[in-house]
Order: structure tokens, then sequence, then C-alpha cells
């Protein structure tokens, strides 16, 4: 792949090949969660949040995580984890010292961890950035 910059579908795509890349035993948990990818985020994500600007949020896991999740809970719509493409971008271009799809692959595991509760030691053995 080139470093030109990339549309919707193509992020689409590399989220989804770092989730079919994580390790066996998630796969069939990481099915069940919504990969979205919008231009930003929208005003109720980042009211919530608490956010001012929208280039600081670059992906949002929306759902219950596996840790807290009950067999009581009434399912209000699938966990769904949100790539925004235009402060992905910003980031990007102000990094400098990674490539687009390193940049959403490692954004797409932020969001997992927090729907598997991961560790940082945990995110590690898939995402060499938490090293």
């Amino acid at each position: 792949m080139t470093n030109s910059v990339p549309t919707l579908d193509q992020i689409e795509q590399i989220a989804l090949d770092t989730v079919a890349a994580f390790p066996a035993p998630f796969h069939g948990p990481a099915a069940l969660v919504a990969i979205r990818v919008a231009e930003w985020p929208d005003e109720n994500m980042l009211d919530d949040l608490e956010i001012d600007d929208p280039f600081d949020l670059t992906g949002l896991y929306d759902g219950i995580p596996l840790t807290e999740k009950s067999v009581y809970d009434q399912p209000i719509g699938p966990d769904t984890v949100w790539l925004f493409r235009e402060p992905i971008l910003d980031e990007w271009r102000a990094r400098r010292d990674v490539t687009w799809q390193e940049l959403v692959a490692h954004v797409t595991v932020h969001e997992f961890a927090h729907h598997f509760g991961w560790s940082d030691d945990d995110i590690a053995t898939i995402d060499r950035w938490w090293e």
C-alpha cells in the first residue's frame, strides 16, 4: 500500500485485517463487534466524552466491555468500534514516523482493548507500540 490519503473503505479494511490477525481466542468475540468508519466523531460523542476538539478523538469503543457484561444485561445494540478518518489523518501527518495503515491498526487495537478489558501487557502482544 502507498501512503496516499486513504478512503473510508480502505481504513475499514485495515481495521478488519487487524482484527483478523488477533490471537485465536479473540476471533469469535471480536467478530461480534461492529466496525464503523466516519469522517468525524459526532457532537454527541464529543459531548459525552467532554472533548472540545474533534481532532482529539481518533477512535471510540461504544459498548459494554466483556469484563463488565452480565447475562442479565438487555442488549441495546451491537458493541461498536468507531474510527474517525480526519483525526487519524491529522495524527498521521503530524507524526511522520508511521504509515497510515500502522496508525489505523494501532487505533483499532486500542479500541478493542476497551472491549476485551486488556492490560497494557495484553495489548503489547498484539500491538508492538505498547512495548
